[in-house]
């Protein structure tokens, strides 16, 4: 053995047998080992994440170390490609989109594109794709959403809604009326005024899971509720839109309810409607988060605060789950606790439970 090879750190010849699960993490390159452990490659003198995406090593050349510092004080240095001793790439992007959805939260106005992709450490072109992966829109509809929710929120304490339009950010009312109405599913004037002027057609059923309302607006369906009690379930929506105009469906309408019960009964057939969804700015990120969970998947409050690219948002996020008004529609139900037990649902753990017992047998 030369001089260089005896210098060279060592590792075991082969994996034991009880690493078989991190060798089957490293073959994989399954990101989700991530942080659990470092590998390390005796030829080549460092340690890797387990989703490195370097050719895999020889067996008698790898050894299995719990921290980085296990592997450095064995005498490995950190691999350059996957940067083991850094925050893994998705958490580093997370956080630079986070970075600029708070500035543009913080803006008077939309701030260049240029510019958030500076606050990210990236290139214009490579921050929009990065974006629009983590959050589900593109930096500018985030932006209009943020403006909108800002509307929203202001709007039953302004002294008039022009008042509410210009404190939110918008330089003309116009600008806002333009947008406005896409994001909350209504005017502005009727969605501060409890829906006033606004039309709603709704009908209650029963399907398997007791008492179903589903409602909608001209723009779609704007509530789909879950319950033991039909009459419950309409003043539900009465209290949500007080002065509406709140009417029995009709014979189209009724068929929207029929498929939206056979969506319920069978979630993995989807559902081809429009939705209102309406919503503050988080609101909406939550809750596309949440319809980017597969049929038969699940994710934790934590997993939606990091897809979201606030990860410290864990509470937040919980609470926009409780405001969903769109049961099954936007599946709050696949959303579980870190341990993957059930938390609580709007309408009722056992729905939640029956729900991804469905989901379970239809992926």
């Amino acid at each position: 053995m030369s001089i260089a090879e005896r210098a060279r750190p060592q590792a075991p010849v082969t994996p034991p047998a009880d690493d078989t699960v991190k060798w089957m993490a490293l073959r994989t390159r399954d990101a989700r080992a991530d942080g659990s452990f470092v590998y390390s490659v005796r030829t080549t003198g460092v340690y890797c994440r387990p989703s490195c995406p370097a050719r895999p090593a020889r067996p008698e050349n790898v050894g299995f170390h719990a921290t980085c510092g296990d592997a450095e004080a064995a005498g490995f240095r950190p691999c350059k490609r996957c940067r083991p001793n850094e925050p893994a790439l998705a958490e580093r992007q997370a956080e630079a989109v986070a970075r600029a959805c708070r500035l543009i939260e913080e803006a008077e106005t939309m701030p260049a594109l240029e510019r958030l992709a500076e606050v990210a450490g990236m290139s214009a072109f490579h921050f929009h794709r990065v974006f629009r992966k983590i959050t589900g829109i593109t930096p500018k509809a985030y932006a209009n959403a943020r403006l909108a929710g800002r509307i929203a929120s202001g709007l039953k304490d302004a002294g008039s809604v022009t008042e509410a339009v210009f404190d939110a950010g918008y330089k003309s009312s116009s600008r806002f009326y333009a947008k406005g109405t896409e994001r909350l599913g209504m005017t502005p004037t009727a969605y501060r005024k409890g829906g006033v002027g606004t039309r709603i057609r709704f009908a209650a059923a029963e399907c398997s899971l007791g008492s179903i309302l589903v409602a909608a607006t001209e723009k779609g369906v704007c509530a789909i509720l879950l319950g033991d009690d039909p009459d419950a379930l309409v003043r539900d929506l009465q209290d949500r839109f007080p002065k509406a105009e709140l009417s029995g469906g009709d014979e189209m309408f009724e068929r929207w309810v029929a498929e939206v019960i056979g969506f319920v009964e069978a979630p993995g057939r989807g559902l081809d409607l429009p939705l209102d969804i309406g919503g503050t700015a988080f609101q909406q990120r939550v809750w596309t988060a949440l319809r980017a969970i597969p049929v038969g998947a699940t994710a934790t409050y934590a997993d939606i605060a990091r897809a979201i690219g606030e990860p410290a948002a864990v509470r937040a996020v919980a609470q926009a789950c409780g405001a969903n008004r769109l049961a099954v529609a936007i599946p709050c139900h696949r959303v579980v606790r870190s341990d993957g037990s059930l938390s609580g649902y709007r309408w009722g753990v056992e729905r939640k439970r029956n729900l991804l017992a469905r989901e379970g047998a239809a992926r």
